[in-house]
């Protein structure tokens, strides 16, 4: 089956083989999805693999955009990235109330100092996260994904007009909150 509407339909009706088949048409495109927003190779193969579970659990409610369920899914991901960072910090904050040895070296800092770009990418990181869910969305679709704001708007329900103004209003709240704290 190649027309993707079909397969959903089929999948609606609990075809698992159709499921399948949208599996293996996505899977690689959702994991790297989520490979550029998590910090562990094994994090984005839990997001993908519960993007999928969302997608068949949540079924009834999904809506194919573009004639594809890949849009959903890339959402879907993202959202999932966002708790898996939360709950990484979290997991953080309270190992960091644990009595440290002796030397008192966090290797989490050790390991953030040695690769200036994983500062970045955290940084970038909790910029995204202080936006709402359909902002984040919107911007890794048109930033990281590289679709136009048109396509972004019809994968969250916005009309591209507001994607447009969002996108500007999101660019720029994201730049400033880097550079204030850049400068902390």
């Amino acid at each position: 089956m190649d027309d993707e509407t079909a397969l959903w339909s089929a999948a609606l009706a609990r075809d698992e083989r159709a499921f399948g088949i949208l599996f293996d048409r996505h899977r690689d495109r959702v994991f790297r999805h989520a490979l550029r927003l998590v910090d562990h190779r094994s994090e984005a193969e839990d997001v993908a693999a519960a993007a999928f579970f969302e997608l068949w659990r949540r079924c009834e409610a999904v809506r194919i955009v573009e004639g594809s369920v890949l849009p959903r899914l890339l959402v879907t991901a993202t959202n999932l990235c966002r708790n898996v960072a939360r709950g990484t910090r979290r997991y953080r904050a309270m190992l960091s109330g644990f009595p440290r040895g002796e030397d008192g070296i966090d290797p989490a800092v050790v390991a953030g100092d040695r690769v200036d770009r994983a500062q970045e990418a955290e940084r970038l990181h909790r910029a995204i996260a202080m936006l709402s869910a359909d902002d984040a969305a919107l911007l890794v679709l048109t930033a990281v994904e590289g679709w136009t704001a048109v396509r972004a708007a019809a994968a969250i329900g916005i009309t591209p007009d507001a994607a447009r103004t969002r996108l500007v209003r999101i660019r720029r709240l994201v730049r400033a909150e880097l550079e204030n704290e850049g400068a902390r």
